[in-house]
């Protein structure tokens, strides 16, 4: 053989296993974008979330890969976040209701996928529910309603309460709605409440006093994402100052708050990993209707109210989906 043969020949096998793996598809990249912090966001959700790609026929790390992004309770440095994702070349991004308004600002191409409690379409973010306009669609948590329940159970558990505190995330996208909810089930009940705002967990103290000052028998913590990322230190204001509390999800109680009730947030979650996964596929989020929650908890703590002196009614255990005794 001549030696320029030989070269070429050598040439040509070093090249082949770069063309070829050129050829491999590349595994698609998930953006994960919360404005919580890895710390404090539940483990469970993230598990639910791989449930979800797994329906679809996802694994991590096999044939898909996520990258998370936490804000650490800084909404400001969102929109950074997301423009970095975007720069990545995600294939989705995954988002909290709180960095929805980031993502879609960063862009409007890539398919976003949001689970979290807010109202899309009053908040112009997409046209419809059953059709979603442009890159967004999701799983919505959303019920403010849900408030009106939750200070229903409360007065159940507690007829005698002269006022009960209600504490609310004034920047949350369900402020507004959570207040109008909250107001009117508290006329209907004849209820006395006091509504508290906290936008940070700085304000977070001055709440607590402010809810002390009120004297109030009893505190309700609204739905938000930093009211989540802060449960640890709302309980243990509640516990210190044996105050009967409810909250809307069961890693309240968990962590010995009293009660919870709301819309499953786990399964929320296992629902958006297969919205991804049908978009990994060829979906496009405009033939994907917003779904609504279908699963709503009540959890209660038995420890909690024993320690507190309370005695939860027969009615309220015969519905409750989970009891920590």
């Amino acid at each position: 053989m001549k030696r320029r043969h030989f070269i070429a020949l050598l040439g040509g096998a070093a090249a082949w296993p770069l063309a070829v793996r050129a050829q491999q598809p590349t595994m698609p990249v998930i953006g994960f974008l919360n404005s919580t912090s890895a710390a404090v966001f539940p483990n469970d959700r993230v598990s639910a979330f791989r449930r979800g790609l797994n329906e679809a026929g996802f694994e991590v790390g096999r044939n898909v890969a996520i990258e998370f992004r936490f804000a650490n309770g800084q909404r400001g440095r969102l929109p950074a976040l997301a423009a970095d994702l975007v720069c990545r070349g995600v294939a989705a991004i995954v988002v909290n209701g709180a960095s929805l308004s980031s993502a879609m600002a960063a862009t409007s191409t890539i398919p976003i996928v949001y689970v979290g409690g807010i109202d899309p379409v009053t908040q112009g973010l997409v046209s419809s529910l059953n059709r979603p306009s442009g890159n967004v669609t999701g799983v919505s948590s959303n019920r403010p309603g849900l408030i009106s329940k939750r200070l229903e159970l409360l007065h159940e558990l507690l007829p005698n309460s002269t006022v009960i505190a209600v504490l609310l995330d004034a920047n949350g996208p369900a402020f507004e709605a959570q207040l109008q909810y909250v107001g009117s089930a508290a006329r209907t009940l004849g209820q006395q409440i006091v509504v508290v705002k906290a936008t940070n967990e700085d304000e977070l103290d001055a709440a607590f006093t402010t809810i002390l000052q009120a004297a109030a028998g009893a505190v309700i913590v609204g739905s938000s994402a930093l009211f989540i990322g802060q449960r640890q230190k709302l309980v243990m204001f509640a516990v210190r100052h044996a105050l009967p509390a409810s909250y809307d999800g069961r890693d309240f109680v968990e962590l010995g708050g009293l009660m919870s009730y709301g819309a499953s947030v786990p399964d929320a979650y296992r629902r958006g990993g297969a919205y991804v996964g049908r978009i990994l596929k060829g979906a496009k989020p405009s033939d994907l209707p917003v779904e609504l929650p279908t699963r709503f908890e009540l959890a209660i703590n038995l420890a909690t109210a024993k320690a507190l002196g309370l005695t939860v009614p027969p009615t309220l255990l015969a519905i409750a989906d989970e009891v920590i005794e």
